[in-house]
């Protein structure tokens, strides 16, 4: 078995990086099964296609598991046993990959699975959800050295690393437990009634030119008894006009007049479409196609447009269009968008807020950057019915949520068939709708112009991971 083994992996390195692949394909697979369904039931990809589309899409994710068991391999046979210590900065590291390597898809790094354990949830305030992976993955590597270190003259080595990380482990825990207590932020700022509105638009009927005028006066109707209950902030979801909200001028000037009447602000997603100018002769005219948000201020004229900057792959686009020609049904069935180029903020009256259209809330820099530039609120729009029944709606609830922890802000989240609510800048769940029913959730929610310490410093420990783990390599590289 040992000379069968050795055949099979000629190098430690060989080894590491199969079995990290395989680690990453059962976590990836695990976490995307849902890919497959939504490529099938609303791609009009055939099921085989649909497997071998995900597959690609996990086969690459698993890459960077793969590469960090090669390089904890590399530290260990270099430095020792301590080189497990290294195992964390090489974890975040490959995190930080996922979000900036080719298109990214920073979908469930390890430090989500802490956004309902809030007391530790609250140092993503100080260090953003890498500094919640990388204390996780510490977390894991001094009991691997605890195990792995044996002898009577390496016992403080073994265990010195592992007492001083669960010492940082309960003063987080304490510190977060003391930081939701006093809950400072839920009395700061100025309040404003924020409306979410989740339609429960089945994806097959929605555009569907039969129920437009249905779809349209459901989201009014909806609107007119969201500003009865005394919001002032009204969010429709992702998508939700089955119309070009900016070219209708029935059914647009329709959301219009509700505004001004009601004097009231309203985020309406809905695509947008700009020709594209004809420079030269004999060029075809041409347009391109964005995910859009539109402010409507109660005066009823468009304040803000924010285009989506983040597409979903296999959603959106196709990555590699011309390889992967085989996925092309799902852009038909989707829409092959063109994304947008710049942050937006959305004047709702003295006070500026931001959006983000579904997956890309996942991107915590983005989110960062419009705190930045000035915005006291955060919301976010989808249309989760792609992903059915499954987990993945949950699992998109749960990074959002992790933004409001990150920035010290509120966050409103509109979603077409759920999970639609509203997050307090804790992290705590003050209201949230079920999967697939029609919704309208109301609450007060605060504008807050303070600034947490992540929002001030960013990713700055996933990037110092980052240059650890090159300086270490390169350390080890000389060691030879």
């Amino acid at each position: 078995m040992a000379l069968a083994r050795d055949v099979a992996f000629p190098s430690p390195y060989r080894r590491a990086f199969f079995l990290g692949l395989v680690a990453g394909a059962v976590c990836f697979a695990g976490t995307l099964y849902w890919l497959v369904e939504t490529m099938t039931t609303f791609g009009d990809l055939a099921p085989p296609l649909a497997v071998v589309a995900a597959g690609l899409l996990v086969g690459y994710l698993s890459l960077f598991p793969a590469f960090f068991a090669v390089l904890a391999v590399r530290f260990v046979r270099v430095f020792g046993p301590i080189g497990l210590l290294l195992a964390s900065p090489a974890w975040v590291a490959s995190e930080l990959g996922r979000q900036y390597v080719w298109d990214g898809f920073p979908w469930e790094l390890l430090g989500y699975s802490q956004v309902t354990w809030l007391p530790i949830a609250q140092v993503a305030s100080v260090v953003g959800v890498y500094g919640l992976s990388a204390l996780l993955a510490l977390s894991a590597s001094v009991v691997a050295l605890a195990i792995v270190d044996r002898g009577p003259r390496r016992i403080a080595r073994r265990w010195t690393p592992a007492a001083c990380t669960l010492l940082l482990v309960v003063c987080s825990a304490l510190w977060g437990r003391s930081r939701m207590a006093a809950s400072a932020l839920t009395s700061a700022g100025e309040p404003v009634r924020v409306a979410v509105l989740q339609g429960n638009v089945e994806q097959g009927q929605k555009w569907d030119p039969r129920l437009v005028d249905d779809i349209s006066e459901r989201y009014l109707a909806m609107s007119r008894e969201a500003l009865a209950g005394g919001a002032t902030f009204i969010l429709w979801p992702e998508s939700s006009t089955p119309y070009l909200f900016e070219r209708d001028i029935t059914r647009g000037g329709a959301v219009r007049r509700f505004a001004h009447q009601g004097q009231a602000s309203v985020l309406v997603g809905s695509d947008q479409v700009e020709p594209v100018k004809v420079t030269g002769p004999g060029e075809k005219p041409s347009s391109r196609l964005y995910n859009a948000a539109f402010l409507v201020k109660p005066d009823g004229a468009i304040g803000a447009v924010y285009r989506k900057m983040h597409l979903v792959p296999f959603g959106e686009y196709v990555p590699l269009k011309r390889l992967l020609f085989f996925v092309g049904p799902i852009v038909e069935a989707a829409g092959d968008f063109t994304p947008g180029l710049d942050p937006v903020l959305l004047p709702v009256g003295s006070h500026m807020a931001s959006t983000a259209i579904c997956y890309e809330v996942i991107y915590g820099n983005m989110i960062r950057d419009s705190v930045r530039q000035g915005s006291e609120l955060l919301t976010t729009i989808t249309n989760d019915a792609w992903y059915g029944r499954s987990s993945a709606a949950y699992q998109h609830w749960d990074q959002a949520s992790m933004r409001a922890i990150e920035n010290g802000r509120y966050l409103a989240r509109a979603a077409n068939t759920g999970i639609s609510g509203f997050v307090d800048p804790y992290g705590r769940v003050l209201d949230r709708s079920q999967l697939f029913e029609r919704k309208i959730l109301i609450r007060d929610l605060r504008f807050l112009t303070g600034r947490t310490t992540y929002s001030r410093v960013g990713d700055l420990v996933a990037w110092l991971s980052l240059a650890l783990v090159t300086a270490a390599l390169l350390a080890s590289l000389a060691a030879r």
